[in-house]
C-alpha cells in the first residue's frame, strides 16, 4: 500500500491544492491555512523528510516509526504529538487493534496510521463538504480523525456483549466446561485490551478541552467535550461487561464445583450398594463350618434374596436424596 495516502493545502475550510510533500513547506509559507498530510505505516526516510519539512523533534520521530505506543499527548517544542489505538472487528469476527499518531502545529497536521486497515478519506471527505468547520483549521481535522477513531469501539464492544451473552447462555443451559472457562479468560483479555486503548483517551480529551495548546482553536475545544462522552460511555460498558464476566466465571466455577460434586455423590451412593454383596460375599467367603445357615434348605436363597432387597432399598433411598 501507498505509504503517502493524502497530502493537501487548505485555505478557508477548502482544498486548494494538492502537495508533494517535499514542497509542503514552500506552500506553508505562501499560504494563509494549513497543511493536512496522511501517511500509512511510512518508512524510516519519508519520517525524516517530514521531520525536515516540519521541523518535528527526533523523539517524536522515532515514537512514530517505532509504533507500539500506549496512548499518550506529549509536546515537543513547536508541535504537539498524539498517539491513539484503534480497533475493529476483522473478518475473523476478532478484534484487531492499530495505532494512528498525530502531529499537530501551527499551520499542519499530520496522521500516521499503523495496522489499521480503515483509511481516514471518508473523514476527509466530511470535512470538505463542511468547509465552515473545517475553516477553524487543523484542531477540527484532529477532532474529526479522533471521533471517528472513538466511533469504532462501539462496534467491537457491541459484539464483545453479544459474545458475553453467548457465554451465560453456555454456563446456565449447556453442561458447565473447562471450555467455557478459556473462552470467558478470552473474553475478558479482549475487554482489558479495550480498555487499556480508550481509558487514556479521558485524560487526553482533558488536555485538548484546555487550554494548553495553541493549535487547537477555543472554539474547536468543545468538539472534543463530544469525544469525552463517547470515551466515558465505551469505559462505562467495558467496566460492565467485566464485571459481568467476572460474575459469569464465578458462577460456572460454582456450577462446575457442585457438578463435581454430584459425580462424588453419585460414586458414595454406588459404593454403598455394592458394599452390601461384598459385606456378604466375605462373611461367607470366611469357610466357617459350624454356619447354620449353611445346613437349612433355603439359606442361600434367602440370603441372595435379603442382598438384593438390601440393594434396592439402598439405590431407593439414594435416589429419593438425589445422590443418584
Amino acid at each position: 500500500m501507498e505509504e503517502i495516502i493524502n497530502c493537501a493545502a487548505y485555505s478557508e475550510g477548502r482544498r486548494v491544492i494538492n502537495i508533494e510533500l517535499e514542497k509542503a513547506g514552500e506552500i506553508l509559507q505562501q499560504l494563509n491555512g494549513f497543511v493536512w498530510i496522511g501517511l500509512y505505516s511510512p518508512r524510516e526516510e519519508t519520517l525524516q523528510l517530514v521531520q525536515k519539512v516540519f521541523g518535528l523533534h527526533e523523539l517524536a520521530i522515532e515514537d512514530a516509526h517505532r509504533a507500539h505506543q500506549r496512548p499518550k499527548v506529549e509536546i515537543y517544542g513547536d508541535s504537539v504529538f498524539i498517539v491513539l489505538r484503534t480497533a475493529q472487528i476483522n473478518k475473523g469476527n476478532s478484534i484487531e487493534f492499530g495505532e494512528t499518531h498525530f502531529f499537530l502545529g501551527n499551520n499542519f497536521i499530520i496522521t500516521i496510521r499503523h495496522g489499521s486497515t480503515i483509511s481516514y478519506a471518508d473523514v476527509r471527505n466530511r470535512c470538505e463538504k463542511t468547509p465552515h468547520l473545517l475553516a477553524k483549521g487543523q484542531g477540527f481535522a484532529l477532532y474529526a480523525v479522533m471521533d471517528s477513531i472513538v466511533d469504532q469501539y462501539f462496534p467491537v464492544v457491541n459484539i464483545l456483549e453479544e459474545e458475553l451473552d453467548k457465554v451465560e447462555n453456555k454456563i446456565f443451559k449447556e453442561k458447565p466446561s473447562r471450555e467455557t472457562t478459556e473462552y470467558i479468560y478470552h473474553l475478558k483479555h479482549e475487554l482489558l485490551e479495550v480498555k487499556r486503548a480508550v481509558f487514556p483517551l479521558v485524560e487526553i480529551c482533558n488536555r485538548l478541552m484546555r487550554f494548553d495548546f495553541d493549535y487547537v482553536a477555543e472554539d474547536t475545544r468543545p468538539y472534543f467535550r463530544d469525544i469525552y462522552d463517547h470515551a466515558m460511555r465505551i469505559n462505562e460498558m467495558v467496566d460492565n461487561s467485566l464485571e459481568l464476566l467476572n460474575t459469569a466465571l464465578d458462577a460456572n466455577f460454582s456450577l462446575i464445583s457442585i457438578s463435581q460434586s454430584d459425580v462424588s455423590k453419585k460414586f458414595a451412593g454406588w459404593a454403598a450398594i455394592i458394599a452390601v454383596p461384598t459385606m456378604v460375599a466375605g462373611i461367607y467367603g470366611m469357610n466357617f463350618t459350624i454356619m447354620p445357615e449353611l445346613h437349612w434348605q433355603y439359606g442361600y436363597p434367602v440370603v441372595l434374596a435379603s442382598t438384593v432387597v438390601l440393594c434396592i432399598v439402598l439405590y431407593l433411598l439414594f435416589r429419593k436424596s438425589g445422590w443418584l
